[in-house]
């Protein structure tokens, strides 16, 4: 194997995740659902359970599940508004030594993270809506919203990483 990494489209696919590719360096997952709130955890457990079986990102698991079980669900309730003819995509990459980066897009008209209310404010903490992002950047070393809030870019470095990273 040449230890690189190439992302196939795959047609029609709902609650179905696809192994792109796997080698000893990398792993991708491709998967689309229904924006149905009955879809979240059949597709975010079978992506986390791949990206476990990977064993690239021992003892994170659960943090990046919670953070793309946050975005996933954002994307349904807030960006696709429920319409289950519009699809959630989320794109995932292991890579040794690197950790996991994820992309979950949804087909809505967007929004500006800058706007979002801050829950740790007082008037805010009863609040029923907005602590997604801050729990997503808790969890994940890196969070970004692209295509104007269409798409939450969330990276995970694996341990070795981070302390590269905090050396910098």
């Amino acid at each position: 194997m040449d230890g690189t990494c190439g992302m196939n489209s795959p047609s029609n696919l709902r609650i179905e995740v696809v192994r792109t590719h796997e080698s000893v360096s990398c792993l991708e997952i491709e998967a689309r659902m229904p924006s149905e709130v009955k879809a979240i955890s059949p597709l975010v457990d079978r992506v986390v359970r791949l990206i476990g079986e990977s064993q690239w990102m021992p003892g994170d698991e659960l943090h990046v599940e919670m953070a793309v079980r946050e975005a996933v669900k954002n994307a349904v309730v807030h960006g696709n508004r429920l319409d289950p003819s519009k699809l959630v995509q989320i794109r995932c990459r292991c890579e040794v030594g690197k950790g996991v980066s994820i992309v979950v897009k949804d087909e809505g008209q967007g929004f500006n993270p800058e706007a979002v209310p801050d829950p740790l404010a007082p008037e805010n903490l009863e609040a029923e809506h907005g602590r997604g992002i801050l729990l997503m950047k808790f969890w994940m070393d890196e969070v970004s919203f692209e295509q104007g809030g269409t798409e939450v870019h969330m990276l995970k470095r694996t341990s070795r990483e981070q302390k590269t990273e905090a050396a910098k």
